[in-house]
């Protein structure tokens, strides 16, 4: 299958193209039989001719082009409008009918606040242009309505509010926020190529609309993205807010399997500048090694690395509800268990030549032994909450008696 792609070089044609060629190269083995010879990127700077000789070679096309901010609204027809007429002609000359998708805009509604937006007729206009095409020349169209789009690559201080919130917070510019209560629908760069590529395989999700409410049907003349997350630029902005002191507090929010918080957090990760994607960490040592926390959640506990001199035993102390795993990565150790009130030790000798995890069981004292007299012991270790000094839930008791 050769595929063009229009608009290559924006946002969504970047993060299109860039896994339409992982495709291509055998790197992304998820999508199952679909093969792919050839992408076409097609963009402002391509060469004379291109888009001529690619209309009469592709086997479907993605038209992502279009104007978001000119300096002129005249040119939102111009851009938007005028391209499309270009693209369908072009693929008419040369009587390809090949299946074509349409990047539009919830703004093409013309409902609500979009009803006075000349960006949002020049929109609904290529889509009349598109459906009509569709039903004079016999060719499958696919129109798509976005809500908000982010994810990385996104321009800030263009047309995502996301985008700028994400790069002038991670880089410690001020923003902007007139009503925090407004409400964003917003579509997750991912989530928006997953959906293209159903359209590739002729899976696409079809439906109606009513204003900017998505009416699903199978054989609807419009299509749209499934997976969609609603959040108060309030909620954005205290999330962004908390992702900004990670560092500090070592905290990672909840980020259930496709939460918005998910995508958000990798969002703004993508606009981290170099020197904070690296930061120190707070390092507890003695003569015995150290201790260093590495990771918090609010529900689920710590992970911490320990490191243990040549000789040393550390712990020697139990729980009564916090349970912990012990994962040594390198070195040579014993860890020992003793269930309180009893004199049975439960030994473990553990190595990093051996990844294995060792659970300390609550209401057992327990303690970790660097078997070795030249090399460290270091410890991968897992608690199950956090640890909060007012109520350690740890007590010292050797777990052999002498």
């Amino acid at each position: 299958m050769k595929i063009l792609v229009t608009g290559a070089k924006g946002f969504v044609g970047r993060n299109l193209c860039a896994q339409l060629n992982n495709i291509r190269e055998g790197k992304a083995r998820c999508y199952g039989d679909l093969q792919i010879d050839k992408v076409y990127e097609y963009d402002l700077d391509s060469a004379p001719g291109q888009l001529e000789e690619w209309c009469r070679e592709c086997d479907f096309v993605f038209n992502l082009a279009g104007v978001n901010r000119p300096k002129d609204p005249e040119e939102f027809m111009k851009g938007n409008f005028g391209f499309a007429n270009t693209l369908l002609d072009t693929l008419k000359k040369y009587g390809n009918k090949a299946p074509v998708m349409l990047s539009s805009s919830a703004q093409a509604s013309l409902a609500g606040r979009f009803g006075n937006s000349e960006y949002g007729r020049s929109k609904k206009a290529g889509e009349d242009l598109f459906l009509q095409y569709g039903q004079e020349n016999g060719v499958k169209v696919l129109v798509y309505r976005f809500p908000n789009l982010y994810g990385k690559w996104c321009r800030p201080n263009y047309n995502s509010a996301i985008a700028t919130f994400c790069n002038n917070i991670a880089n410690d510019l001020p923003i902007t926020v007139n009503d925090p209560s407004v409400e964003l629908e917003m579509l997750y760069i991912d989530d928006l190529v997953e959906e293209m590529i159903l359209a590739l395989k002729g899976k696409e999700h079809r439906c109606e609309f009513d204003g900017l409410e998505v009416l699903p049907a199978e054989d609807g003349r419009y299509c749209y993205c499934p997976v969609t997350h609603r959040a108060t630029l309030g909620e954005i902005v205290d999330l962004l807010e908390r992702f900004r002191k990670i560092p500090e507090t070592l905290m990672m929010p909840e980020m259930p399997a496709g939460s918005f918080a998910k995508r958000l957090l990798s969002t703004y990760l993508s606009y981290l500048p170099k020197e904070k994607a690296v930061f120190d960490l707070k390092t507890n040592s003695d003569r015995r090694g150290s201790f260093t926390e590495l990771v918090h959640t609010p529900n689920c506990g710590q992970v911490s690395v320990n490191i243990s001199r040549p000789g040393v035993t550390k712990g020697q102390h139990w729980h009564h509800t916090k349970w912990e795993q012990f994962i040594v990565v390198s070195g040579h150790g014993l860890i020992q268990m003793r269930k309180e009130g009893t004199d049975e030790v439960i030994e473990y000798e553990v190595s990093g030549d051996r990844i294995q995890s060792v659970i300390m069981l609550p209401g057992y004292t327990h303690n970790i032994i660097n078997l070795s007299d030249t090399e460290d012991l270091v410890t991968v270790m897992y608690a199950n909450e956090t640890f909060d000094p007012e109520r350690p839930d740890t007590y010292f008791d050797p777990v052999e008696k002498q």
